[in-house]
């Protein structure tokens, strides 16, 4: 058989097909313990196995494709769009842990997540994610009477 013509299992894509499996069992096994009973064939119930079952069959393809090696290359990893935007996500936690609210995080968040993709306009991004943070803070806070963490910006509404 001619090197070029053989084919390998992929490791990487069996992992993956495993960690599928393992939470599609560890959703199934969550909903299992739900002690809510429905009067209706759709209850809190139905998702968790939806998900749980689409989870599984996700695991299943994928290694059916890792062990056929069809699975394709993977590319060269670049790190830094992960950390921009693990830095706005952290960013965003940190603010609202130390009071610094919903809003300004949100638009970090959305800044640093456009730097991510490739967008260079990091001020017009971060407006952009101000705007948008108001718009998600006066919708919940102020529509849905849910609260969000409140910072400088929030106590203006």
């Amino acid at each position: 058989m001619a090197p070029s013509s053989q084919r390998r299992i992929d490791v990487a894509g069996l992992v993956i097909a495993l960690i599928l499996l393992v939470l599609a069992g560890v959703v199934w096994w969550d909903m299992s313990k739900l002690q809510i009973l429905s009067p209706y064939d759709l209850g809190p119930k139905v998702m968790p196995v939806i998900v749980s079952i689409g989870l599984a069959l996700l695991a299943i393809g994928n290694a059916i494709g890792a062990l056929r090696g069809d699975l394709p290359a993977r590319d060269h990893l670049d790190w830094k769009p992960i950390a921009l935007i693990l830095g706005g996500l952290a960013c965003l936690i940190i603010l609202i842990a130390i009071g610094g609210g919903f809003m300004i995080g949100t638009a970090i968040l959305f800044a640093t997540t456009s730097a991510a993709f490739g967008r260079r306009a990091f001020l017009t991004d971060l407006l952009i994610g101000a705007v948008i943070a108001v718009f998600i803070y006066v919708l919940f806070a102020k529509l849905l009477t849910l609260s969000l963490p409140a910072g400088p910006l929030e106590r203006l509404f």
